[in-house]
C-alpha cells in the first residue's frame, strides 16, 4: 500500500490504527501461522524463553526478562520490534509520535483543527519505536504547548525497554505505577495527564530483583509476566551462538576445527561450573565469542609473521587469549587468592581436556604417553610457523596417526595437521597423563604421593588463613 502523506489520503485507504498491544499480538499469530521464525538471531530459547515471550505477548502483558549478564536480554527485547508493523503513520513533526485519528498533544490537536485533511503525516520504522533508557529532568515552563516530554512519552505508540530495572531510584520506580496499571502518564510541572500507548518490557538479574528493598512490590505486581533467560543448554548450542556472533571475516583464508570451537565454548561451561567463580554475577556469554575473536587474531598475527595463507587456531592462541577472558568472571576468595590468570589457564586446561575425550577418548595414546614416560620432552614455540611446527611433533611416536580420529588425513594442508597434533597434546595435558613446564614444554606428568598432596592442602589452609588475618 502507497503510504498516505496526509491525513485526508490516510482516511480515504480505510486504514485503521490500532493500540501497540494489540498490533503486537495480531503480528504474532501471524508469524505463527506462517512459521515464521519470531525472533531471528535469537539462539537456544526456542523450546524455553521464546515460548513465554509469546505468550506475554499474546496476553498483552508488560514483562520482565530476569536473566545473568550475557543472556540475549537486551537483544531479545530489541527483536520484539519484529512484532511491529512495518510503518507506522504519525503526525509530521511530533515528539510523542501521536495519531492523526486521535492526536493527545496540543500541537498535533491545533494542527488537525486548523489544516484538517492536509494535516501532513510521517512514517516511523520499527526500529524508531523503540526507546530504551530511563528519563531524565524536565522544565519549568507551564505551558502546555513548551512542555519537554521525557522518553517515555516518546515511546507513546511503540516499545519502552528499561535495563538493570532494579538500579532505579525508589521514586522514579514509583511513577511507573500508573503507565503499567492505567496507561497514563503525567508530565513532571505540568496539569496534564497523557493516555500512553505503550508496551513495557524491562531486564534485571534475579538476585537484584528478589532482594529485600530493591524493587518496590507494587511495581512487581503490575508487570504481567515474568521470564527468565538462561545460557546455553549444550556446547552444540553454545557452539551455533559463538559461530553467528563471532567476527571472523579476516580476508584471509580461515579454518576454525571444530574441536577448538568447542574449547572456547567449554571455558564458560567449566566456569559456570567453578566453585572459584561467583555464581550470582554469572559468566557471559562473551567469554566464548571474545576467546574465539582473540585466539583467531592470534593465528592471525603468526600467519602473517610466517608468511602463511590459511589461518588456523591452535590451543595455544586461546592461552593467548588470556586478556578476553579474565575480565568476564567474578571470582569467590579462593580464586582471589589463585589470581584471575591462573584460574583462566585452569578453565582452559579443563575445557581442552573434556574436548579430547569427546574427540580422542577411544584413541590409542600409549605410545605418546611412553614417550614423555621415558624422559622425552617436546617444547613449542607459540609462533613457530606450521613446517617447524609439524617437523617438531613428528618426534613424538603414535601422535600424527591419532589425527585420523579427527577427521584429519595425510593430505591436509599443513597448518590443520599442526593445529590438530598440538591439540593431541594438549588434551593429555589438560587430562594430567603428560605434563608440561615452562623451561621443558611437554613432558611426563607429575607424580604426588599421598604425603605430597597432604602438604599442599595444609599449605594452601596456611596461605588462606594468613590472607584473612
Amino acid at each position: 500500500m502507497t503510504q498516505a502523506r496526509t491525513l485526508g489520503e490516510f482516511k480515504k485507504s480505510g486504514a485503521k490504527t490500532v493500540n501497540v498491544k494489540e498490533e503486537m499480538r495480531r503480528n504474532l499469530i501471524r508469524k505463527l501461522e506462517s512459521g515464521e521464525t519470531l525472533f531471528p538471531g535469537i539462539l537456544g530459547y526456542d523450546e524455553s524463553v521464546v515460548p513465554q515471550v509469546a505468550n506475554a505477548v499474546l496476553s498483552r502483558h508488560n514483562m520482565i526478562l530476569l536473566g545473568l549478564r550475557g543472556q540475549a536480554k537486551s537483544r531479545l527485547l530489541r527483536s520484539l520490534t519484529n512484532l511491529l508493523d512495518p510503518a507506522l503513520p504519525i503526525v509530521a513533526g511530533c515528539e510523542i509520535h501521536d495519531d492523526p485519528l486521535r492526536p493527545l498533544c496540543r500541537r498535533c490537536r491545533d494542527l488537525v483543527q486548523e489544516r484538517g485533511d492536509e494535516t501532513p503525516l510521517f512514517w516511523l520504522s520499527p526500529d524508531d519505536r523503540l526507546v530504551e533508557r530511563a528519563a531524565r529532568g524536565g522544565h519549568d515552563l507551564a505551558s502546555e504547548l513548551t512542555m519537554h516530554y521525557g522518553l517515555l512519552p516518546r515511546a507513546h505508540r511503540g516499545i519502552f525497554a528499561l535495563n538493570e530495572l532494579p538500579d532505579l531510584a525508589g521514586r522514579i520506580q514509583v511513577g511507573l505505577f500508573n503507565i503499567l496499571q492505567e496507561g497514563d502518564v503525567q508530565i513532571k510541572g505540568y496539569p496534564v495527564r497523557l493516555p500512553i500507548d505503550v508496551s513495557m518490557v524491562f531486564t534485571a538479574n534475579p538476585e537484584d530483583y528478589t532482594a529485600r528493598g530493591k524493587i518496590i512490590t507494587p511495581l512487581k505486581d503490575r508487570i504481567g509476566s515474568e521470564i527468565r533467560t538462561h545460557y546455553p543448554a549444550t556446547v552444540e548450542q553454545g557452539v551455533a551462538i559463538t559461530q553467528q556472533e563471532a567476527w571472523t571475516e579476516r580476508g584471509r583464508e580461515l579454518r576454525v576445527p571444530r574441536y577448538i570451537r568447542e574449547v572456547a565454548e567449554g571455558i564458560a561451561f567449566a566456569a559456570r561450573r567453578d566453585k572459584k567463580i561467583d555464581k550470582r554475577s554469572g559468566v557471559s556469554q562473551r567469554l566464548p565469542i571474545t576467546a574465539l575473536e582473540n585466539a583467531i587474531s592470534n593465528a592471525e598475527r603468526r600467519a602473517v609473521l610466517r608468511k602463511e595463507t590459511m589461518v588456523v587456531p591452535r590451543v595455544s592462541d586461546i592461552y593467548a587469549a588470556l586478556p578476553s577472558l579474565t575480565g568476564k568472571f567474578e571470582l569467590e576468595y579462593e580464586g582471589e587468592l589463585m589470581g584471575a590468570d591462573n584460574v583462566a589457564r585452569e578453565l582452559i586446561r579443563a575445557s581442552v581436556g573434556e574436548a579430547f575425550s569427546v574427540y580422542l577418548g577411544s584413541a590409542d595414546l600409549r605410545p605418546v604417553v611412553a614417550y614423555f614416560e621415558a624422559g622425552g620432552n617436546l617444547k613449542l614455540r607459540d609462533d613457530a610457523s606450521s613446517g617447524d611446527m609439524v617437523a617438531q611433533l613428528r618426534k613424538v611416536p603414535g601422535l600424527f596417526e591419532a589425527l585420523s580420529h579427527l577427521g584429519i588425513g595425510g593430505g591436509e594442508p599443513t597448518p590443520v595437521t599442526a593445529s590438530a597434533a598440538e591439540f593431541v597434546l594438549e588434551g593429555l595435558y589438560g587430562q594430567k597423563k603428560i605434563g608440561r613446564s615452562d623451561d621443558r614444554g611437554f613432558v611426563a606428568p607429575e607424580r604426588h604421593s599421598d604425603a605430597d598432596i597432604d602438604l599442599e592442602k595444609l599449605e594452601r589452609l596456611r596461605r588462606m588463613k594468613k590472607q584473612v588475618n
